[in-house]
């Protein structure tokens, strides 16, 4: 048992022939049960929503039906599932599905079921956008320091941030000096927009800022009209770190002090107080950050499929994946903490965990009783002789048997005469 290898604890595969990419994977309480265990929730290419409640299976089972809480085919490809706050009235979770030309946001609710078939789960539609450009990527949170709320932000294919402030249209804003769309995240330390564009550089734009400058819509108006009706779009901070990235996240250990990682294809950056202060030769899949300890642990996927364990700037470990993911999460499941969640692009859907399952054998117990170490030496001391004296013997294999001598026994019978008795003697002796 291999003590670098992913050990299954629950794992599936999802449909036939479905694609799955970086957004199509999220873990959260989505039917707000309260009990703090997260469900799966994944969407594909081809429109398939599924929410997961995993539970532990022996070596070579099948997975529950039940384990499956919700599976709706929504019609048209899901880019990017999240859960937030994003309903209003309410501080409770939602679903927030993106499509190439649609927000939906839904309630994932659960009925207790009467019969033997367990409970019933449904999604309701709460608002749903319309979206007038094709979308790419979407963040969230508190923008603008809002409290008890999250509000949507989508990048559109041509450089376009839509915000929605839950069920309403906020304003939209076009990057400057867009080409191409890159990984999008918020930071709700500095409220502001973090991405990496087309220049290989890590960009910085302040929601302040945003909801100031020139309305996406006058794009088209007179210079004249964009100076009047706001200002320009600026940068806040750039850094620049010479490749396209794959993914952001933004990490806060403390109140004072936040840190942004960036995930490129060959390097992985942390810029914090913008100081580059993490440079590791890696590749390919975005990982998960967690606090402990005031240090930040890091989980990096590659195309080798290996999953390595960093802390900070140190790997602490390596482990063997059965496939190649493009999502990595971590949940809580049955009071089983940092269960690994990967997917990759086939639909190969895995939770494990580090290290090897546990030995259940217990030694029996051995009747304890007093060493006699008189018998013990009278014991040995009679093993010893009989060494000896076989040791002594010339001849350690036996003999072969000699061939044994005739015997001839003549028996004459009173009754016969003295001819009779000489041709029986010769019969005996021939």
């Amino acid at each position: 048992m291999s003590l670098f290898k992913a050990r299954d604890w629950w794992s599936t595969i999802l449909g036939e022939k479905e694609e799955f990419d970086q957004g199509c994977l999220c873990v959260a309480d989505v039917d707000n049960s309260g009990s703090g265990q997260d469900k799966i929730i994944v969407g594909s290419y081809k429109g398939y929503l599924r929410i997961f409640n995993p539970h532990p299976v022996k070596p070579g089972d099948e997975v529950q039906p039940e384990d499956l809480l919700l599976e709706v085919q929504l019609r048209e490809p899901i880019l990017q599932v999240e859960v937030g706050k994003f309903v209003s009235g309410t501080e409770g979770l939602h679903l927030a599905v993106l499509h190439c030309r649609k927000l939906c946001v839904y309630a994932v609710s659960g009925t207790q079921g009467n019969v033997e078939h367990g409970n019933q789960y449904q999604i309701k539609l709460m608002y749903e956008h319309n979206l007038q450009r094709t979308a790419c990527n979407m963040t969230y949170g508190p923008f603008g320091g809002v409290k008890g709320r999250d509000l949507i932000c989508i990048q559109s294919m041509d450089g376009m941030l839509m915000l929605f402030e839950q069920e309403s249209y906020a304003f939209g804003r076009f990057l400057p000096g867009f080409l191409l769309p890159g990984p999008l995240a918020y930071s709700s330390r500095t409220d502001s927009f973090i991405t990496v564009s087309s220049c290989q550089q890590v960009e910085s734009y302040k929601y302040q800022v945003m909801a100031f400058a020139t309305d996406a819509d006058e794009r088209q108006d007179t210079e004249q009209q964009k100076l009047s009706s706001g200002k320009r779009l600026l940068v806040d901070w750039v850094l620049n770190i010479g490749e396209q990235a794959l993914d952001i996240c933004v990490v806060s250990f403390n109140q004072g002090v936040s840190s942004v990682f960036v995930l490129g294809e060959r390097n992985f950056f942390c810029h914090c107080s913008m100081i580059c202060r993490i440079m590791e030769v890696l590749v390919w899949c975005p990982g998960y950050q967690s606090m402990r300890e005031g240090t930040i642990n890091t989980l990096i996927a590659n195309h080798s499929k290996m999953l390595n364990v960093y802390q900070d700037v140190t790997l602490k470990w390596a482990t063997q994946l059965p496939c190649i993911p493009v999502s990595v999460k971590v949940a809580n499941f049955q009071d089983l903490k940092g269960v690994i969640v990967t997917l990759s692009d086939d639909g190969h859907l895995q939770c494990s965990y580090l290290g090897t399952d546990p030995s259940l054998f217990q030694a029996p117990k051995v009747d304890s009783r007093e060493i006699n170490y008189e018998e013990m030496n009278a014991e040995m001391k009679e093993l010893q002789k009989i060494i000896r004296e076989a040791t002594k013997m010339q001849d350690i294999l036996p003999e072969s048997e000699k061939q044994r001598d005739v015997t001839v026994t003549a028996e004459v019978s009173p009754d016969l005469d003295e001819e009779s008795v000489c041709t029986h003697l010769k019969r005996k002796l021939f």
